[in-house]
């Protein structure tokens, strides 16, 4: 099968990029599996494993298709009135410029659910990216990951979670100690660890040391690969019951509340939860192959002349 994988940015990414790692790993994964591979993105993407087709802005992006093409992945939503081929459209983030395609598959059964759709497939990472996780070293300070400019990440709940813990240390990781984008704020406390914008190795470095991600986000999350990328590498995850997270942190791996405090009493309270178990349910349910398994199955029902809608009822 011919897949081409259309995304509007440069491929590959080398730090912050949680949807480029995605479709990059899907792309490698089909390759694996014996298909062929065409990435439609930027100019600048280069690819050892398929073909790159730069983006020309002056054309649509039906026309720049390759003829061959069996079926076409888009990441996000994207306009395709003039797109012959079969497609299935990945809504990565919590806004639908109009109506939802009958094609769109979401991350999550909570994101689907929000916009009136049963078609979700979980994202997937290639944990050969990460490299093995050492779940052997000693676990001190806790960490948070993502955007902190963003306040619905927020960033400033973390560190008053951490200021409640008995002894705790926040390393932030996609934050900066001074922050102007949310007005002049600046972390002045010794506990607070600030770490900017890092690849894997920086997370590998850090995450490995992590007692846990302290994550209260604010906003209905619609997957967070900050979330497996943490239990892969054994820290479990204290945040918010909101979006994707009752899905993906049971009581194995992690605690949810809306509560700032009862989250810090609870760490303060409970032994910590095991590396092992955390990493094992982030590699073997969150892989870059079960996902891809999940979109070749996808991408035979669109081949077959049914959308993903219909499908789904």
């Amino acid at each position: 099968m011919h897949i081409t994988l259309v995304h509007d940015h440069v491929l590959p990414i080398v730090k912050y990029g949680g949807t480029e790692r995605v479709i990059w790993g899907m792309g490698r994964q089909l390759a694996r599996m014996g298909h062929q591979v065409t990435f439609l993105a930027h100019k600048g993407s280069t690819c050892p494993f398929g073909r790159v087709v730069e983006i020309n802005p002056e054309k649509s992006l039906g026309s720049q298709i390759p003829e061959d093409t069996d079926v076409v992945h888009f990441s996000n939503y994207v306009v395709h009135d003039d797109l012959t081929k079969p497609y299935v459209v990945t809504i990565n983030g919590n806004v639908v410029d109009g109506e939802v395609d009958p094609n769109a598959v979401f991350v999550s059964r909570n994101h689907a659910e929000r916009f009136g759709s049963k078609s979700f497939v979980y994202n997937g990472l290639d944990w050969d990216d990460y490299g093995e996780a050492d779940l052997s070293q000693p676990r001190s300070h806790f960490h948070f990951l993502g955007k902190a400019a963003w306040r619905v990440k927020n960033v400033r709940g973390a560190i008053r979670i951490a200021k409640m813990i008995d002894g705790g240390h926040l390393d932030v990781l996609g934050g900066y100690r001074l922050n102007l984008k949310m007005g002049f704020r600046l972390t002045l406390s010794p506990r607070i660890h600030f770490y900017g914008m890092v690849d894997n190795m920086g997370k590998k470095r850090v995450i490995q040391q992590s007692r846990g991600m302290i994550f209260p986000v604010r906003w209905h999350e619609p997957f967070g690969l900050c979330l497996i990328e943490s239990l892969y590498y054994g820290a479990p995850v204290y945040g918010t019951p909101m979006g994707s997270l009752p899905e993906l942190i049971g009581p194995e791996v992690g605690f949810l509340s809306n509560d700032e405090a009862r989250i810090a009493d609870f760490i303060n309270s409970h032994p910590d939860f095991s590396p092992k178990v955390c990493h094992e349910y982030a590699a073997d349910k969150f892989n870059i192959r079960v996902m891809t398994e999940e979109y070749l199955k996808r991408f035979e029902i669109v081949m077959n002349g049914t959308s993903l809608k219909d499908a789904a009822q």
